[in-house]
């Protein structure tokens, strides 16, 4: 399972949600997934399972397919809450 977060450049905040995502991960105690981030002009359909990309984002993001919207990409709780649901509906986490 791969998830990658998006910005406008793959810079700044798309690795700052990455290291986020990657702690969410580590606190739900799921393993055996890769996080990466990109730009938008450099994300493809193939390059994640499930995309993490900013409000602003959303439109320009459709076209990748399972896209989670972060409303807030600083919201650290909301972005735990985002990762537990995908890994429940991935099967990679048991609800509880």
């Amino acid at each position: 399972m791969k998830f990658m977060a998006i910005c406008g450049t793959g810079l700044g905040s798309s690795f700052m949600v990455e290291m986020n995502l990657q702690d969410a991960l580590k606190e739900l105690g799921v393993e055996g997934v890769e996080v990466t981030h990109s730009s938008m002009s450099d994300a493809t359909p193939d390059s994640a399972d499930i995309f993490f990309v900013a409000a602003d984002l959303e439109d320009a993001a459709q076209h990748l397919g399972d896209v989670v919207i972060l409303k807030n990409i600083f919201d650290k709780k909301d972005m735990k809450e985002k990762v537990r649901k995908v890994c429940i509906e991935k099967n990679l986490l048991t609800e509880g």
